[in-house]
């Protein structure tokens, strides 16, 4: 009989957390061994006692890949103490800059550990990125709308920031024909990357994640879009990524890098 991968889960009561706790149970080469969270302590989801401390976990329990679901203030924290605790990290939390980031790839390279890092773990968001992708080679203008729900602390979202990253990669500068603009309201077109694509954020309620990748050329418009109804459109993606952290000692940011 496989031995089945034992998974922790950081951030278990948030909606996400217990998406993952519902996944992961459902798969014959899973077992649920830890559930981490600040609130309901000592009452069980999943068949599991819910825990404060990750750090008590990672030392008390058998755990082998953590999923961290939190939030930007603790995910830096959380993901060092995984590794350093010999543990595969799958990261869904976003807000890491990019000097964390290295550090983080540092350490899992260092301990010959899977680490996973992806701002989405929809895999038909990760395809809506890399058509904008493809499409950047094409177009030279063009722009991000990204929805979220109102309870999304940071912003841009991780999606529009990887997606920017992945046009920049086929195309230096976009835009450069605009004309020059003044904003009579601050922040009217949102912020800008350095290779000049415009990101818009919008929060509310009643959405989940969403997000249009608009094009212009002249006599055409070309938009790229993605919408997530329900936190499930994410664990096929959770799910791919444990089982790889698993089997592989690399680091990898985005999903698209295991797809």
């Amino acid at each position: 009989m496989t031995q089945k991968i034992k998974v922790g889960v950081c951030g278990a009561c948030g909606k996400m957390g217990q998406a993952v706790i519902n996944a992961v149970s459902r798969e014959n080469d899973m077992e649920l061994v830890s559930a981490i969270d600040i609130v309901n302590v000592g009452e069980k989801t999943g068949g599991v006692i819910i825990e404060q401390s990750l750090e008590n976990a990672l030392k008390e329990r058998e755990i082998q890949v953590v999923v961290d679901f939190t939030n930007p203030e603790l995910v830096y924290k959380n993901t060092k103490l995984i590794l350093e605790n010999n543990v595969r990290p799958v990261i869904g939390t976003t807000g890491l800059t990019e000097a964390r980031l290295d550090e983080i790839e540092h350490l899992s390279r260092k301990k010959s550990l899977g680490c996973l890092i992806a701002p989405n773990f929809a895999v038909g968001a990760v395809l809506m990125m890399m058509f904008a992708q493809k499409a950047s080679k094409y177009f030279s203008n063009g722009e991000i709308i990204e929805i979220h729900h109102n309870k999304k602390k940071d912003a841009p979202s991780g999606t529009a920031v990887k997606t920017a990253q992945l046009m920049a990669g086929e195309r230096e500068k976009f835009s450069q024909d605009n004309c020059a603009e003044t904003e009579t309201l601050k922040g009217s077109r949102g912020g800008v990357t350095e290779s000049n694509i415009h990101i818009h954020s919008v929060r509310l309620p009643g959405f989940v994640a969403h997000q249009e990748v608009i094009f212009g050329a002249p006599g055409q418009a070309l938009t790229i879009r993605h919408d997530s109804f329900d936190r499930i459109s994410f664990m096929p993606g959770v799910i791919m990524g444990i089982r790889h952290v698993m089997a592989n000692n690399d680091f990898v940011y985005g999903l698209e890098g295991i797809l």
